[in-house]
């Protein structure tokens, strides 16, 4: 087995020369649905791991394996989960996570791919000044590009919709469109993005806005997606931008089944979606095993998902 070293050293090492990829269509939001250009946008990625300083995920921020994601994985999107109140996140170390950040942004750019940069927060309302700073440096530099998706709630805790959460919400659109008209902005659910049911009661007055729904196979099944259904039958957009064949907590094993329930779900509702996450901590939900670029049977699972989720499309 490569080590992990050795292994990034071999992809840093390797000509970023390669096949030419038509730029991306622009995301917009209209009768319910995430279009890219006029058609459902249907996009597959992956996400990396907190962003946080010391956390080892950073070692994975790297135009490299952007490169790598696009190329052995075909995914069309990636996700930067840009870590806020904990140790080493946003909060404590706005520098390293910024450049860490910008340094995925500028490689997906190249590679003609999608980029969510997540504001990775459970309680982004109480820090709301250090997000309007942090979506406003962002979208003032890279809104000119179609690419870039600002995730700007990642996963409320069990609070108001209404109260809460929308009104966050339609203040940092506000930042956001001060800097860039049209980019596609997600806004996270209450009950850690699941309650998407609730959200398409009262939706933001906003143009394209859609609204995030997290599923973690092992934990959740037909129950979120009811929820779910709920949602599309009030012409709500969804996009997956997390989920996971393990538990709610990132551990365990791969449930396949509800997996590919979720698969079916998504595919026949057009919904895009991206998965946790490339890292090789010491759980079920990394993608490759520790100190190495070898696949766990979740990272397996993923890959093999997004690798042939729009083939046709893409050659």
């Amino acid at each position: 087995m490569k080590s992990l070293a050795f292994a990034l050293l071999l992809l840093a090492a390797a000509p970023m020369s390669g096949p030419a990829y038509a730029d991306v269509r622009p995301l917009s939001v209209a009768n319910g649905k995430v279009l890219a250009g006029n058609a459902p946008a249907n996009l597959a990625g992956v996400s990396l791991f907190w962003s946080n300083t010391g956390w080892g995920g950073e070692k994975f921020y790297t135009r490299e394996i952007v490169k790598h994601l696009k190329d052995e994985w075909r995914a069309s999107v990636i996700r930067i989960p840009v870590g806020v109140e904990q140790a080493g996140g946003y909060l404590d170390d706005p520098v390293g996570n910024l450049a860490r950040t910008e340094a995925v942004i500028q490689a997906a750019i190249e590679q003609d791919m999608y980029v969510i940069v997540d504001w990775h927060s459970h309680e982004a309302e109480l820090h709301e000044v250090e997000a309007a700073d942090f979506f406003r440096q962002i979208a003032s530099k890279y809104g000119q590009y179609r690419h870039v998706i600002y995730e700007i709630y990642n996963e409320p805790l069990q609070v108001s919709w209404d109260n809460t959460i929308k009104p966050y919400a339609e203040r940092m659109i506000q930042v956001i469109r001060a800097e860039d008209k049209d980019n596609l902005i997600v806004v996270g659910t209450p009950g850690w993005s699941q309650d998407v049911d609730v959200a398409s009661r009262a939706p933001i007055n906003a143009n394209n806005v859609a609204y995030a729904l997290h599923f973690y196979a092992d934990t959740h099944g037909e129950q979120q997606r009811d929820k779910a259904k709920v949602a599309l039958q009030n012409k709500l957009p969804l996009f997956v931008t997390e989920w996971g064949s393990v538990n709610a907590h990132g551990d365990g094993q791969v449930n396949r089944e509800q997996t590919e329930a979720w698969m079916r779900f998504l595919r026949s509702n057009d919904i895009s979606h991206v998965s946790w996450a490339i890292n090789d901590k010491a759980e079920g939900a990394s993608a490759y095993l520790p100190n190495s670029m070898t696949l766990t049977p979740s990272g397996s699972l993923a890959k093999s998902i997004v690798e042939s989720w729009d083939k046709k499309s893409r050659d």
